[in-house]
């Protein structure tokens, strides 16, 4: 996750280095149910309004949730599927919160009702992020559900008005675009605390619909928006929490936001943005699907490092006798193509390594989601993009096979 006002807060007021802190776990994102009563265009889990087979039980669940805090883990995002669907949503919530993890909901929040409310409101989540992929016609289209839309602004309407931290979801298209100057407006109005825009990542639906990926002069106007936006509330001393996801090369378009309008101050932020290093995949993000098995985000369902009905999470998450995540866990990254050659390397990471795995059927080759040109990311001459296809189920292959750039030296 990208912190974009609390990277433009460092322009304003900036602050010493300090000393890099690693988390003491990973941020644990879990999808404790894939049934969902919506069937949304870009869904990561294929999720549908039906029972599936083999989920966890909560005796598992539960279980589970000790070895995470017996490991360090400090965030559970209980999500699904829609978890208020889970039958024990709320035994599970008030365990996370009494054994002292910071709890977030990740909800389409169009079951939150009068009736529903103070279930949430006891619990204590500190935070609940409801879905919108745009104002009403866009978003009931991309839903499937009529209605949808008026549901889950109602409920993001209850939960600020019991004092719940609520924020709003987008994920970023092509075919949605258009709606974001709305969206913000939107969140300004119902004095939503935080807004996260997520880029359009190849997994589930998403993958199936890559097609209308946002394309990059979208995306950077989209940023451009972002941005502006989060200035203007900070400049006005009325401060909203703007973050994105799912596109770490966001850092290194900051830097270049910043350079044109105070570069006193990129090299600070530079700094700041090197520290934080970009995508953290499978190093302090993890995900557990609803059958237990453990992915290193939850775009990876079709990669997974084990399951914790047979090994713990701990267990798992140490083992890094598994390509895949023995690749993420390399410093640095051994990357290939137009990021093995980024001068912004050490921002951004190496970007979301999945869209290459759905592309190519490589994980370290280049992510086609990066959209600064060669110019604003100093590469030579010589490196072609990877290209935008129709949708091709990519086998399995070895994920830590072929040769590296980066590893080369180039």
């Amino acid at each position: 996750m990208f912190r974009v006002t609390q990277y433009l807060q460092e322009v304003i007021a900036p602050t010493p280095l300090g000393p890099k802190r690693n988390p003491p776990g990973p941020v644990v994102i879990w999808n404790l149910i894939r049934r969902c009563n919506l069937a949304c265009q870009h869904c990561y889990s294929i999720s549908a309004d039906i029972d599936f087979a083999g989920e966890l039980s909560t005796a598992d669940i539960f279980r589970t949730m000790d070895d995470l805090k017996a490991f360090g883990v400090p965030v559970l995002i209980l999500s699904g599927g829609e978890p208020l669907l889970h039958p024990d949503i709320f035994p599970i919530a008030h365990r996370a919160k009494a054994m002292g993890f910071y709890v977030g909901l990740s909800t389409n929040g169009t079951l939150i009702d009068a009736a529903l409310l103070p279930k949430i409101a006891e619990v204590g989540f500190d935070y609940v992020g409801i879905s919108l992929d745009g104002i009403e016609a866009t978003h009931d289209r991309f839903r499937r559900k009529e209605g949808a839309f008026a549901a889950s602004l109602a409920g993001v309407r209850l939960c600020r008005g019991v004092g719940i931290k609520v924020g709003l979801r987008f994920t970023l298209t092509q075919d949605n675009a258009h709606d974001l100057p709305a969206l913000l407006d939107l969140m300004e109005a119902e004095r939503v605390d935080k807004f996260y825009l997520s880029h359009l990542n190849y997994g589930g639906r998403g993958n199936i619909n890559r097609k209308t990926d946002a394309m990059f002069r979208t995306t950077r106007a989209a940023m451009d928006l972002i941005f502006d936006t989060a200035w203007r509330h900070l400049d006005a001393g009325r401060p909203r929490e703007f973050v994105t996801g799912n596109n770490d090369a966001d850092g290194a378009y900051l830097l270049h936001w910043v350079r044109r309008r105070h570069p006193e101050r990129e090299a600070h932020l530079r700094a700041k943005l090197a520290q934080w290093g970009g995508n953290s995949s499978g190093v302090n993000i993890a995900n557990i699907d609803n059958l237990g098995n453990v992915h290193p985000d939850t775009f990876w369902w079709d990669y997974t490092l084990g399951n914790v009905r047979e090994r713990p999470f701990s267990a798992i998450w140490e083992d890094t006798s598994d390509p895949l995540l023995a690749g993420m866990r390399a410093v640095p990254r051994a990357v290939k193509g137009r990021c093995g050659a980024c001068t912004y390397f050490d921002v951004c990471g190496g970007n979301t390594r999945v869209r290459a795995w759905q592309l190519t059927g490589d994980a370290w080759a280049e992510d086609p989601g990066c959209y600064l040109d060669d110019d604003e990311l100093g590469i030579a001459a010589g490196y072609e993009r990877l290209k935008l296809k129709p949708y091709i189920r990519i086998r399995r292959v070895d994920a830590h096979a072929g040769g590296s750039d980066r590893a080369a030296g180039r």
